[in-house]
This record gives structure tokens, sequence and C-alpha cells, in this order.
């Protein structure tokens, strides 16, 4: 079983969004187009059960539109805020922490020298599977992967420092349920998902493996008809979304926003 998403935080793009961090070559954004892409992911939340939080945005954190990355959340059981691998991303955490105050009422923190962006983090069922990464490190994930036993969760670490074209774990791979996943192909074959049946994406629409189940839908980034094939004849009903701005600052649909 899914956990079910009651709630989302968000966080809309700042003016200054194109001052943000990019390992790739899209081109700058558009921030007013980005404001109406992120509008249309917050309506769909809002359409497929979640009562969306929007917390203000932060011109003093251009990525912060980002939110998923400053925390980890198991629904109905606990949160963990992380330590972003970025310094420029590190006061993120502060609103996100107050906002979630609200909803639990402890919020352990990774500490130094473990670093942990939550994008890195991907949870299937009752494994977490951690990517060791340019922004999580072996003792971020080593923290993490205590916090989850206490609530029965089992961690596999992902090394994707060595894996072109996807800065977290979540860019390569999401899981669509406990027992299924969506994987480029560069981590399809990945030991640590050796008892998981793997989708594959199709060559060229890489970018579309990260992708949000959200209830009974998934959402998916426009323009990729392949992996839309791909999910539709696995049984999936979609909720494709324009992510083109945001693609262009290396984030995904499941980076806007806090589930659960």
């Amino acid at each position: 079983m899914f956990s079910r998403f009651t709630q989302a935080i968000v966080r809309p793009p700042a003016r200054n969004f194109a001052d943000g961090l990019t390992t790739v070559d899209l081109g700058v954004p558009d921030v007013d187009l980005a404001l109406a892409q992120h509008a249309a992911y917050c309506a769909a939340l809002a359409r497929h059960g979640c009562a969306v939080l929007a917390l203000p945005s932060d011109s003093a954190h251009p990525d912060s539109t980002f939110v998923e990355d400053t925390a980890l959340i198991l629904p109905g059981q606990g949160a963990i805020i992380t330590r972003p691998g970025a310094e420029s991303r590190a006061g993120e955490v502060h609103a996100v922490r107050d906002a979630l105050s609200a909803y639990f009422a402890e919020l352990p923190e990774i500490t130094s020298p473990g670093t942990l962006d939550a994008g890195d983090v991907c949870e299937a069922g009752q494994t977490a599977f951690i990517g060791i990464s340019l922004r999580t490190n072996h003792d971020g994930a080593r923290q993490l992967a205590e916090w989850l036993s206490r609530y029965g969760v089992t961690s596999r670490l992902v090394d994707i420092r060595h894996t072109p074209g996807i800065l977290h774990l979540k860019s390569g791979v999401v899981a669509l349920d406990a027992d299924r996943l969506l994987c480029i192909d560069a981590l399809a074959a990945h030991e640590a998902f050796a008892d998981r049946t793997v989708l594959r994406v199709p060559s060229g629409e890489e970018y579309a493996a990260n992708c949000v189940r959200v209830n009974d839908v998934i959402f998916v980034a426009d323009g990729f008809p392949g992996t839309h094939a791909v999910l539709r004849e696995a049984g999936y009903t979609l909720v494709p979304l324009a992510m083109s701005e945001f693609a262009k600052m290396d984030g995904g649909l499941s980076c806007l926003s806090l589930r659960f």
C-alpha cells in the first residue's frame, strides 16, 4: 500500500530563481513561466487530495522552491530535517522546520559532518534507497538510516557520484509503489533494486524519470511520450505537467513539494 498524502508544503520560486545552482545548460529560466508552472503543480496537488501550504518565496535562497530537499517525512510517523549538501542552501531548512513543527512534535536533524538532500532518498514501502551523491555523504546517509530504523524502515545505499546526468538519486529512480520502480538505464540494473520490478525510461527521456506518485495518479513531466506510454501500459493514470523552467535549474516534480 502506497502512502496516501493529505498535505503538501510548497514554496514558489523567487524573482531571482535564475541565480540558483544548476549543472545543466538549458538556458535561463523565465521566472514568470516558472511561477505559472508552479501554480499548475499546486493546483494538481489540490485536485488529487492534498491541502497545499505555500511558504513565502525566499530571495535569499534562490533554490528554495526545491523544498523537498530540506526534510524527509514518513507520513503519519515522523519527520527529520536535513542538512543540504550545498552551503548556499543551508538556510532553507529554517522555514521548513517552522512549518513542520505544527505537524510533528519532534524534528530531529542531520548534523555535521553529515550532509543530506532528501532528493537523494527514494522510499519504496519499508525500504529507503539513499543516494550517495555530490550533495549527500556517507555520514548523512548513516544518520538517516539510524533514524529510519526506528520506524522499521531498512536502508540501502546507491552511489550515484559517477552516474552521468543526475544530481540526486530521484533524478534517476522513483518508486511508483512499494514493489515497482521507474529507472533510467544507468541505474536499472543496480543490485540495490534486484528485488523490485523495474520499468525503464526510454533513452533520451531521462528527465521524465523524476515523476511523483500522488495518491491515485502519477505526476509526470509533459513532452515525454515514450515514458508516458511505459507508465500507462503498466496501468497508471498520468497527470502531465509542464516543467521546462525547473528543468533548467536541475529541478524535477518531486523537488517542488514535501508530501505527507
